[in-house]
């Protein structure tokens, strides 16, 4: 178990992902997943009240109902940590002090509980001063409805600012950072974001962990792509350069008896500041492989042919 940045939050190194919820996986299937997640050790689950927003049909929440009902009828929400976020839903977009307390409260009743472990900023608001939005963060916490927050989808220099701001003003500071990451995504985070994260203790969540499924092998052509919910999601990975990288995992996997994707993520959890890749599963048999990836430990070279097979990503 590893602890969320200076939190007391404890979690299993392999963060579940509820975008599938409502999405690519029903309720049933997705209580499922959840079950399955459980049983084997894992505590932290992420959302957001815009999922599924974009399937048709969807309002958005349908991943926080999902979970709150599965929280209530197995009565655990003592023993798991939830994570959500605001400014995507499409009724409370942005970061104004009205919008995040009303969204907050939407959360908090979809989820079926009174408080929120981890609540992150999803996307920035320009049109919002950050002082503004640190400020309603920090009430949440005062009042018990959020224990930590966490910052996604802000540039490097917005991250530093909200930071600022809370030192200053003796606001809760972020202990939580989720940024696109993975072994074909390198060059934002490695340049911009791991110092920020080091310099302030920031424990990173990466999304897109194995590219939209790209890392897990499943893609070879663009045939592959197109027969995929997600498959327009991996367009840019479909290069000469994206399968040398599927390649050289697969390599270390086959060398390691692991799972393509088991070594994907354990390549992200070999990174320094990496407290939990995030992952998500449509159904409870693709759950062994991504919780394998916390008990396997690449060796200095395997890191380093990885590191050298991405390097055009980097």
């Amino acid at each position: 178990m590893r602890l969320i940045g200076t939190s007391d939050l404890k979690i299993f190194p392999l963060a579940l992902g509820g975008n599938t919820f409502g999405w690519t996986s029903d309720e049933p299937g997705s209580q499922q997943v959840l079950d399955a997640f459980a049983d084997a050790g894992g505590n932290f689950i992420d959302t957001a009240d815009s999922y599924s927003s974009w399937v048709p049909g969807n309002t958005g929440g349908e991943s926080e109902y999902i979970i709150g009902r599965w929280m209530a009828e197995r009565k655990n929400r003592d023993s798991v940590v939830i994570a959500t976020k605001v400014g995507g839903h499409p009724e409370l977009q942005g970061l104004s002090a009205v919008n995040i307390a009303a969204a907050a409260e939407a959360s908090l009743q979809r989820l079926g509980t009174d408080h929120i472990d981890l609540y992150y900023a999803h996307y920035d608001d320009e049109g919002t001063p950050l002082i503004e939005a640190a400020a309603a963060f920090d009430a949440l916490v005062k009042e018990g409805k959020v224990r930590q927050i966490g910052l996604s989808n802000l540039s490097p220099e917005r991250i530093a600012e909200w930071i600022t701001i809370a030192q200053q003003n003796g606001f809760a500071l972020p202990v939580a950072l989720q940024p696109h990451y993975n072994l074909v995504a390198r060059k934002n985070y490695e340049q911009g974001y791991a110092p920020l994260a080091r310099e302030h203790n920031l424990s990173v969540f990466p999304y897109f962990s194995l590219a939209a499924g790209f890392l897990t092998g499943k893609y070879h052509s663009t045939e592959d792509a197109e027969a995929s919910a997600r498959g327009g999601m991996v367009g840019d990975y479909l290069t000469a350069n994206g399968f040398a990288v599927v390649d050289a995992v697969e390599t270390v996997a086959s060398s390691r008896g692991i799972s393509i994707t088991t070594a994907a993520l354990a390549w992200l959890l070999s990174k320094p500041g990496i407290t939990a890749p995030l992952a998500s599963a449509r159904t409870p048999q693709q759950l062994p492989d991504l919780m394998a990836a916390a008990d396997v430990e690449l060796t200095a070279d395997e890191v380093s042919a990885l590191d050298q097979a991405s390097q055009s990503f980097a």
